[in-house]
């Protein structure tokens, strides 16, 4: 399956791309048989470069990174949520920041305000992890649930993981703010929660697939009618640069580096092979793209997605 550059098929099983419209924050939506799928931004991260590179090899790092325009000392990499529509449901994958995480993050309602959706609206949101970019934005500023009415979803492994007491003292230093953070809004949400397993159909046409790594029980999420799919990818595969030219380098933004890299690997060869479209967290034009292999590594195409059809 190839994203084409202008909208492309109409029917179930076909895929339409419309690019960025004039609402700021609202970025890209395919149609995917009866699904609309949105990405929406939530903001962008500014994070310590050490973070994601130290330990690797500098001079092939240096390399990767100057081709994509990337300084070791800083990245900021944007924040894209996705939102599902279809007649009876409308699912959020993560729920964003919130304001307690850093300034320039949390912009998760006033993005969906731009598309005229408000949280009552929302029916379901499905976590891919506990991180608190993917968290902490289910509470309000008062500790309140944002989405009230709405089912939450979580993996039983990602939730028993965050939930364990020991958690904090085994997590290390660098994030055991995490933990304590996961823990207390997990707590406050315990009541919406859904539990689901690896492989398990959490909604009709939405598969889940353990992608560990990232976190212990990290999540990511195959959304297919017919022959066409899209995987809400989280954090698997975390930036379009060293995680695609160099997907077996462990990063020190995942918690277990080699099963992380071990999980990126397959997930990379997976979307190239079945050419499945990527929806990607930290991933640039709004984490809307496809894989394309590029010799022994890959690269993430992105594509003009303006649209002058109907």
């Amino acid at each position: 399956m190839k994203l084409n550059r202008r909208q492309v098929v109409s029917g179930l099983g076909g895929l339409a791309l419309c690019g960025p419209s004039l609402r700021a924050m609202a970025q890209t939506t395919l149609r995917l048989g009866t699904f609309e799928v949105m990405s929406v931004s939530d903001g962008h991260l500014v994070l310590p470069g050490g973070f994601f590179f130290d330990g690797l090899p500098k001079a092939d790092l240096d390399i990767i990174l100057t081709k994509h325009g990337i300084s070791t000392d800083q990245v900021e990499p944007p924040c894209n949520l996705t939102l599902l529509r279809q007649a009876d449901k409308t699912v959020l994958f993560d729920a964003g920041s919130g304001a307690g995480f850093m300034p320039s993050a949390g912009r998760m309602l006033e993005t969906l305000e731009e598309v005229d959706v408000t949280p009552d609206d929302i029916t379901h949101v499905v976590f891919t992890h506990a991180h608190p970019d993917h968290l902490w934005g289910i509470l309000d500023d008062f500790d309140d649930p944002v989405f009230p009415d709405a089912q939450l979803m979580i993996g039983q492994a990602e939730w028993d993981y965050w939930t364990d007491p020991d958690t904090v003292n085994t997590i290390g230093d660098a994030r055991a703010s995490f933990a304590v953070g996961a823990a207390r809004r997990l707590e406050a949400i315990r009541d919406q929660i859904t539990f689901f397993q690896d492989e398990e159909e959490i909604l009709p046409g939405v598969m889940a697939h353990g992608t560990p790594g990232h976190t212990p029980g990290h999540m990511s999420f195959e959304i297919r009618e017919g022959s066409e799919a899209l995987l809400v990818g989280g954090d698997a595969i975390g930036n379009a640069h060293v995680a695609f030219a160099r997907p077996d380098w462990p990063t020190g933004a995942d918690q277990d580096r080699d099963s992380g890299a071990q999980t990126r690997m397959r997930l990379l060869d997976q979307l190239a092979t079945d050419e499945i479209v990527l929806l990607g967290f930290h991933l640039p034009g709004g984490g809307l793209g496809r894989v394309a292999r590029d010799g022994d590594a890959y690269r993430f195409v992105t594509e003009d997605m303006s649209c002058d059809g109907p």
